[in-house]
């Protein structure tokens, strides 16, 4: 399996804590990461066949496929080493059930997690781990 990307709303401070919590646990460098806002995660979009306007959702691409909402989340999970792996089990719950959750959270996030000014920009250590 190639690497995974995942396009992350860029000013959101709960999708910057989450690609911060995947990188670090991420040591092999499974994931790459992109903005949903920069030109480069635009044109991923476009590529899996989405809308090029995406800042609601967390969106996975892996092997050609998008995922988004929950089940983007899950797949990433499973890419991670043990204990974090054990989270992709949550797929055994109804996506519809999965997702309702998903959205809440992605309404609330910018009055729970202060939005960024900008996006995120990555160490020189992260940036072969970043879209363009």
């Amino acid at each position: 399996m190639g690497r995974t990307l995942v396009l992350f709303d860029g000013v959101c401070g709960l999708c910057n804590g989450f690609v911060d919590f995947l990188i670090a646990r991420d040591p092999k460098g499974a994931l790459v990461f992109g903005a949903l806002q920069s030109d480069s995660g635009r044109a991923a979009l476009g590529a899996a066949g989405l809308p090029d306007t995406m800042p609601d959702t967390v969106v996975v691409v892996e092997d050609g496929r998008a995922y988004k909402e929950s089940t983007g989340v899950l797949r990433v999970f499973a890419r991670l080493p043990w204990p974090w792996r054990a989270l992709a089990w949550l797929r055994v719950v109804p996506r519809p059930l999965r997702d309702v959750v998903y959205r809440s959270v992605a309404r609330h996030r910018y009055g729970w997690f202060r939005p960024r000014e900008t996006c995120r920009i990555p160490t020189p250590e992260e940036r072969a781990r970043f879209l363009p």
